[in-house]
């Protein structure tokens, strides 16, 4: 349960009661962080718009690297529901359960190509407010991505900063859709870790 709780005649528009009925469906449950942000009906139409457009087939970053991206800025933000998630959904497009283990130490880790330490190491630059962009990771972007490219990483890691600070903002909890742990934990350390679960 968040912070934020919705009551049960909350008036949500026709259309996101069916999305609710989809999620029943897919999930087993409602996903906390869409009946909040459906309290904001408008803005939660642009948000999933913003995500439907990053998250395209056409996309020149990779189905596996965006969740690698996604769940790196879910932990730096400690957002358990983000984690949870987007692990979740990494497992689906093959990100390899080791390497979920590994995303906290993926500079020292031999799993990682370099293209995606790269790209990992400009989301933590973006993500963490005591760090910054500077010349030598643009650098070091450039040599794997080109500059659509790079504009398409900035996006994408400010959508997933926005969502996981929204959920964490509000306490939404992991749903337990796989075993997960904040990055601060001392005994589990850094994990996303994928669930044997069935999405039918």
């Amino acid at each position: 349960m968040s912070y934020i709780d919705t009551p049960a005649n909350f008036p949500y528009p026709y259309y996101l009661r069916w999305l609710f009925r989809r999620q029943r469906r897919r999930y087993g449950r409602e996903l906390e962080p869409v009946r909040l942000w459906a309290r904001i009906a408008p803005a939660f139409l642009a948000m999933s718009a913003m995500y439907r457009a990053l998250d395209r087939k056409s996309s020149p970053i990779e189905p596996a690297l965006r969740s690698l991206i996604q769940i790196r800025v879910s932990q730096i933000n400690v957002c358990e529901f983000c984690v949870d998630m987007n692990a979740f959904l990494g497992r689906e497009r093959g990100v390899d359960e080791d390497k979920a283990l590994a995303l906290a130490r993926f500079e020292d880790s031999e799993l990682f190509s370099a293209r995606e330490k790269a790209a990992l190491a400009y989301a933590e630059a973006v993500t963490r407010s005591d760090r910054g962009v500077d010349a030598a990771l643009m650098a070091r972007l450039r040599t794997h991505f080109d500059d659509q490219t790079i504009v398409e990483l900035a996006a994408l890691i400010a959508y997933q900063n926005m969502s996981s600070k929204f959920n964490a903002a509000l306490g939404v909890p992991a749903h337990g859709f796989c075993a997960t742990g904040r990055e601060d934990s001392p005994k589990a350390g850094p994990r996303a870790i994928p669930a044997r679960r069935s999405t039918d």
